[in-house]
């Protein structure tokens, strides 16, 4: 009955959204109003986040039952969203009440829809993975048209969608399902894996496949550190994520972040705190030129804050992993050429070949053209050697293959800022 009510209560105060392009001089503001259940502000989040809009600054208050948000975003060219086909765009899907989230699954699996296969994997990570798990594919006649790897403490997770190369539709044979998983299953072990692997067939739809990425890193506990030469990589200090936990008058408990500044920290951090059963009572995002600061006031899903030492030391863990998943290591090469069957298995060959260590890739595949974005550094984690890029991108051509971001060049961020910035202007905002 209190579900039903709730839903009633839901359906009779639909979200408001407002969206402001005279309040701010450099962004676009959005409020959004809406009575308050858990895992709206994911919700909301994904929405931004889904339209490639950045998030800038933002205002967060879900206490009773009501719950608001002011968001400033710009687009991904720094500007203002002034088309009103995407505004109306972005007012329609935010103030829509149909949510298609849900709870964190404990498992990870091969499921296939009317356009593609849908294959979720997870192993250690090693040189040459991504490469070997493409060519399986191809030898069983699978063509990727969509997928996005990561990989972060020494584990590797994969989301992929795929379809049969002659027919360009789903698999559904069970007996050549059942092949693929079992020949992926053997690439993922390897000789020396720390855990098991597994490869399953994922229900589309269901869920973002970033939100799943992340749903599977912290199932296979790439939280852990795992002290091992060669498989953790120290970073610099400069550059390192920095989490504080604190409870205040038994009320609430205090997250403040400071980390480098990329689109979608935000919604990497709330996912990671809803998936974890963590209700965000107020909150404040704020951008600097290299940094981003973030404040939380959160408790459990239960209502109480952080009770142990243990669960603040396993929060702190779980949200630096969630922001350094997504860090772009490296050399980011942008692949643009026409698609075809095998395609993605002959660059990662050629990636293996040159001693190129795929940190992340972003593949996608529409109207007959691939775009493939890889993170590259050499095996050991280093800068790639740039007479090798140069090598590749001639074997590959050089109108097809282009560096187009190094991040070990930039310069570090500033040091001048505090953990108490957020803390101390929370309510002031």
């Amino acid at each position: 009955m209190d579900d039903e009510y709730a839903k009633l209560i839901r359906r009779m105060n639909p979200p408001r959204v407002v969206i402001d392009n005279d309040a701010c001089e450099d962004a676009t503001v959005i409020q959004v109003d809406s009575v308050n259940k858990h895992g709206i502000l994911l919700e909301v989040v994904q929405v931004l986040t889904d339209m490639n809009l950045v998030i800038t600054k933002a205002y967060i208050s879900s206490d009773g039952v009501w719950f608001m948000d002011v968001f400033n975003v710009i687009d991904q060219d720094g500007k203002k969203i002034r088309d009103r086909e995407v505004i109306g765009y972005i007012q329609r899907r935010l103030e829509s009440n149909a949510s298609c989230f849900l709870s964190l699954r404990g498992s990870v699996g091969v499921m296939p829809s009317e356009e593609h296969t849908s294959i979720e994997l997870t192993g250690t990570d090693r040189p040459g993975l991504l490469s070997e798990v493409c060519a399986v594919l191809t030898d069983l006649h699978c063509n990727v048209v969509n997928a996005e790897i990561w990989t972060h403490n020494a584990r590797a997770a994969a989301v992929v969608h795929v379809t049969d190369d002659s027919t360009g539709c789903a698999i559904e044979d069970p007996k050549r399902l059942t092949t693929i998983k079992e020949l992926l299953c053997i690439v993922l072990k390897g000789n020396n894996d720390l855990k098991a692997a597994k490869m399953t067939l994922s229900p589309p739809g269901i869920t973002s496949r970033e939100r799943r990425l992340h749903q599977i890193m912290f199932a296979d506990r790439d939280y852990e550190r795992i002290e091992r030469a060669g498989l953790v990589r120290h970073k610099d200090e400069s550059s390192r994520t920095h989490v504080t936990v604190l409870n205040i008058e038994k009320d609430y408990s205090v997250i403040t972040m400071r980390a480098k500044d990329r689109p979608k920290l935000l919604f990497d951090i709330v996912c990671t705190l809803t998936d974890m059963e963590y209700v965000v009572f107020h909150g404040m995002v704020n951008t600097g030129r290299m940094e981003a600061y973030q404040e939380f006031y959160i408790r459990h899903i239960d209502g109480l804050p952080i009770s142990s030492d243990a669960e603040q030391e396993r929060v702190i863990q779980c949200l630096e992993a969630a922001i350094e998943r997504r860090a772009s290591e490296g050399l980011e090469l942008e692949l643009c050429t026409e698609d075809r069957v095998g395609l993605l298995s002959d660059i990662t060959r050629i990636f293996r070949e040159n001693s190129l260590c795929i940190r992340r890739a972003e593949i996608s595949t529409k109207g007959g053209k691939a775009k493939d974005t890889f993170y590259v550094t050499d095996v050991t984690g280093n800068p790639v050697d740039p007479k090798i890029i140069d090598s590749i991108c001639q074997q590959v051509g050089q109108t097809k293959l282009q560096v187009k971001h190094n991040s070990t060049l930039l310069p570090k961020p500033p040091q001048e800022t505090t953990m108490g910035y957020l803390f101390g202007n929370l309510f002031k905002a």
